[in-house]
């Protein structure tokens, strides 16, 4: 099953998919957050597009692991965004996912100008990432239960 990973920010909301396996994200666009608030056709045309079966809305923790204002705001429109398009949503702790976007591109020589536009949906393929190697069933060979 494909998933959505979403990097939702005040300005821009930060998109990336997996894979059918569920295996592997991929960074796929920046949404206007703004346009968004009262159409939701971007976010729908990659849903129909993509046909994912879960949306994992990054969750701004602060660095003690509590929900602050910025929190309550990501679920909020993150549950708007599930309930409109009718696909469940989990919430991901994305502490540091920004901050390793910048490390990312900066080491990749990415210039200011494009990073704008790139930091949020790598931010979104990263918070993706996490969620999916941390769900990940792994089968060790030759691992029976005789």
């Amino acid at each position: 099953m494909r998933h959505l990973g979403l990097d939702i920010g005040e300005a821009r909301v930060g998109v990336a998919v997996s894979d059918p396996a569920g295996k592997v994200a991929t960074p796929l666009e920046v949404l206007d957050a703004r346009r968004l608030r009262g159409d939701l056709r971007p976010l729908r045309r990659i849903v129909e597009d993509y046909e994912p079966g879960l949306i994992v809305a990054g969750l701004p923790l602060t660095l003690s692991g509590d929900e602050g204002p910025q929190a309550l705001a990501v679920r909020e429109t993150a549950e708007r965004y599930a309930s409109e398009l009718h696909i469940p949503v989990v919430y991901w702790d994305e502490r540091l996912s920004s901050s390793e976007a910048k490390r990312i591109m900066g080491a990749s020589g990415v210039s200011d100008r494009k990073k704008r536009g790139t930091l949020d949906k790598l931010a979104a393929a990263l918070i993706l990432q996490s969620y999916l190697d941390a769900h990940a069933t792994r089968v060790v060979e030759g691992d029976t239960d005789e």
